[in-house]
């Protein structure tokens, strides 16, 4: 009897240091699947969603040459939780597809991780076995946004607050580490198994 691997995905809101934690992982020799990537992937190179976006957005989401106009999508993005909705609905099924053949693709590994900014407000907690929450406290994720993308603290706490609150995806993880830039990462996911 082959035992399925212990499937986890990696989430924490924009600043939390997420991706260095995946980093990390990735260096144990790891397979992660990058849900965000793997979407602009699909957005950009999948007929059929190329098409139904188009319907969705108008001709103007694909510059002439096909690559897709990103502040075509996020203009319409920015006018709320419906607009999200009907892009999600085009994209999100191709992204779950991915993501179970990247399973299949690496069956032997004993744990795969999906790093998925979104993980708890699309649902996607329910195609991994476990979630992994990385927090850092609000002040440290501002500097971080603030540095990282060169924009100003208003509009850093602008982007915090369109994702699902910290207390509320706390509540929903499974795991939760701290990567504020004092507490030790690689000792926290040591102590829950997820490096040697």
């Amino acid at each position: 009897m082959i035992s399925s691997p212990r499937t986890i995905g990696v989430t924490g809101g924009i600043g939390s240091g997420k991706s260095y934690v995946c980093q990390m992982l990735v260096q144990m020799g790891t397979p992660i699947f990058y849900a965000d990537d793997v979407a602009k992937h699909i957005m950009r190179t999948h007929a059929g969603v190329q098409q139904e976006l188009r319907n969705l957005l108008g001709e103007g989401v694909y510059d002439a040459e096909g690559r897709l106009v990103k502040s075509v999508v996020a203009a319409y993005l920015c006018q709320g939780e419906v607009h999200s909705q009907r892009v999600n609905a085009i994209v999100h099924p191709r992204v779950e597809e991915a993501w179970r053949s990247f399973v299949k693709e690496h069956a032997e590994s004993p744990i795969i991780y999906m790093e998925c900014a979104l993980l708890f407000e699309v649902g996607w907690q329910r195609l991994v076995d476990e979630s992994l929450l990385v927090t850092c406290p609000e002040e440290e994720r501002i500097a971080r946004i603030m540095a990282r993308d060169h924009i100003d603290r208003p509009t850093a706490l602008q982007w915090i607050a369109l994702q699902m609150p910290e207390t509320e995806k706390q509540k929903l993880a499974d795991l939760t580490i701290v990567n504020d830039g004092k507490a030790d990462v690689a000792t926290q996911l040591r102590s829950i198994g997820l490096l040697p």
